[in-house]
């Protein structure tokens, strides 16, 4: 009886023991660091519940393998400090997720066996470690050199639920830190992409930010050229800056821009897409590759970031891309404003040019209608945008002698005005050295025709004044008819006799016309935006309207006539103007002196 209640009372104290350690256990784990905890869960193994030797072992998604990362007890020499998953004991006990107790390391055989007679520890305990969602975190391994009791299994297995339990304690926090971390990085990110609309160092900016948090070694940013379906890019880090060009679906970069994926892999050269031509131009060697689209919050892909072999590991990791893709949005929004300022900033400098260019053009035009004894003339100007390829020219040839020209050169904006430069430049030259208007037209076609290749033509109204005679002699290139009313019938003549336009066809005749004008008549020449000016019903103004405007208004001087003839043209279209606008007047008088046009507007409000 004595000995019995003697056992009774060891057993008691045993396991007062173990409620010792256990609470003592528990009671460390709640005062230690994250790190010390790791540390101490293998070390409390062996010190505190009888294992020879005790291993820490975290599992690792990206490598799909187990690492050691703490030891306690007896030195032991492994291998390898990593078990790929489903390999050897752990790598096992990692796929099934099952504890195992006093397993004879020696009946696995390979790295288990040699392990065990190295080392002399016969006996293995493995527990998995999960999180609170059912991931593996890790496993917890126990060696001993003989079969342990049973009480003492189970005191291990309460051990390991307590480690488990603070294990999963620890990864939520640090998964919470990481997730703080994140939200700090990403606002430091946002706020140094809002630092600056300069495309170039914002790009440098989206690289940097990029390549340092998922530890890439090179990468580019690429931005997506929807007009000419590819991706260009100024900076690529590790590489001069020069403009680099893919075609839209070329490469893996092109074929993230067309399809809108991710593609990540460990090995770029296994990938059909990848071109290792890039490699061999600048003499490196890719291993791993992420490439990401950069999209809109529409959800548009506006660019391409490209990451070149992770430092740290084999393959970019899904955190890796969790990040850039929380970033993307943000890389989306300062690529959009800098894009927009680099537009804004090329708008103002086109509307510089076009101002002076603008100033140019008019500068090439007469400033003022000349004074003729006998008759008045006025002119108004309105270019459609900035530049126009509307022309017209008023030339003294001598004292009896006025060349009236006005022309209309095919298309509008700046290429059209420099073909009326050229024009202008081109006339002026010719009426030096030529006396005959059909040469002078014929001259005019072939160099125009010479100079465009017939990409660009123009219709052309040329009118000889004879100011002693009232003569009139004109050629009309393919121009809007200018009209001639008759000062005393109000019955008015279209002026059609000519030829074609002026430089689509080389070698072209051109046929003279001769009007006798007479006291009171008015010609009105024009281009085709004034008879096209069309209303809400898409009717347009018209010659006839044109002409019975002339007819109503003739009694007005010729600068009278101009002024109401825009007008009604603008109450007809509203005010719309699609096309330029030039409206030129003659006036013959009646006793052939001179007559100044009354109130004339200035040059600036005409044109």
């Amino acid at each position: 009886m004595e000995s019995t209640a003697a056992l009774t009372e060891n057993v008691k104290l045993e396991r007062q023991d173990v409620i010792d350690a256990l609470a003592e256990v528990v009671a460390c784990f709640s005062t230690y660091s994250n790190e010390q905890i790791l540390q101490r869960i293998p070390e409390f193994f062996v010190s505190h519940f009888e294992a020879v030797r005790s291993e820490l072992w975290l599992w690792e998604e990206t490598s799909n393998s187990l690492y050691l990362i703490h030891s306690a007890g007896k030195d032991a020499e492994r291998r390898r400090d990593y078990v790929p998953f489903g390999q050897s004991l752990l790598g096992k006990v990692a796929e099934t997720r099952g504890a195992i107790d006093n397993v004879l390391l020696s009946s696995f055989g390979g790295e288990d066996q040699e392990f065990a007679r190295e080392n002399g520890l016969s006996y293995i305990s493995c527990y998995p470690l999960m999180s609170g969602s059912g991931a593996l975190v890790g496993v917890l391994a126990a060696f001993s050199q003989s079969s342990v009791s049973k009480p003492l299994l189970a005191v291990w297995r309460t051990y390991a639920g307590i480690c488990n339990i603070k294990i999963s304690d620890v990864f939520a926090a640090q998964e919470q830190q990481k997730q703080i971390t994140q939200l700090s990085l990403l606002f430091e990110a946002t706020r140094l992409l809002n630092s600056t609309l300069d495309l170039a160092e914002l790009l440098e900016l989206i690289l940097k930010i990029a390549r340092q948090e998922v530890k890439a070694d090179r990468g580019s940013v690429f931005l997506v050229d929807n007009k000419n379906r590819e991706l260009w890019s100024i900076v690529a880090f590790g590489l001069d800056q020069e403009e680099i060009r893919v075609a839209w679906g070329h490469g893996i970069a092109g074929r993230v821009a067309e399809t809108g994926e991710t593609v990540n892999v460990e090995d770029a050269y296994q990938h059909p897409f990848f071109e290792p031509s890039f490699d061999q131009r600048f003499n490196y060697h890719t291993h791993s590759l992420l490439g990401m689209p950069i999209r809109h919050h529409s959800g548009e892909v506006v660019g391409v970031i490209q990451l070149l072999n992770k430092t740290t590991a084999g393959r970019f990791t899904d955190e890796d891309e969790d990040f850039l893709s929380k970033l993307s949005g943000h890389m989306a929004m300062a690529l959009e404003n800098a894009r927009l300022h680099r537009e804004s900033l090329e708008k103002q400098r086109m509307e510089k040019e076009l101002a002076l260019a603008r100033g140019i053009q008019r500068s090439l035009l007469p400033d003022a209608p000349p004074v003729i004894p006998g008759f008045e003339l006025a002119v108004a100007h309105e270019p459609c945008f900035e530049c126009g390829g509307d022309y017209y020219d008023l030339l003294n040839l001598g004292p009896q002698s006025l060349l009236l020209v006005v022309a209309d050169v095919e298309g509008k904006g700046v290429s059209s005005a420099l073909v009326m430069s050229n024009l202008q430049a081109t006339l002026r030259a010719l009426v030096m050295h030529l006396h005959s208007l059909e040469v002078l037209a014929l001259s005019l076609n072939e160099m125009i025709y010479n100079d465009t290749k017939s990409e660009k033509y123009l219709s052309c109204f040329l009118g000889l004044v004879d100011t002693r005679r009232n003569g009139l002699h004109y050629i009309n290139a393919g121009h809007v008819p200018p009209i001639l009313v008759d000062g005393a019938t109000g019955n008015y003549t279209l002026l059609e006799e000519g030829g074609t336009v002026v430089g689509l066809f080389p070698k072209t005749d051109y046929t003279r016309g001769t009007i006798q004008l007479k006291a009171g008549d008015i010609l009105v020449c024009c281009t085709d935006g004034i008879l096209e000016a069309c209303n809400e019903n898409e009717e347009e103004f018209g010659q006839e309207k044109l002409a019975a405007s002339v007819l109503k208004h003739r009694e007005k001087s010729a600068q009278g006539i101009i002024e109401a003839l825009l007008a009604e043209v603008n109450r007809w279209c509203h005010g719309v103007q699609a096309d330029d606008k030039v409206l030129l007047v003659m006036k013959v008088n009646s006793d052939g002196s001179i007559v100044r046009a009354q109130n004339p507007l200035p040059k600036s409000e005409l044109t």
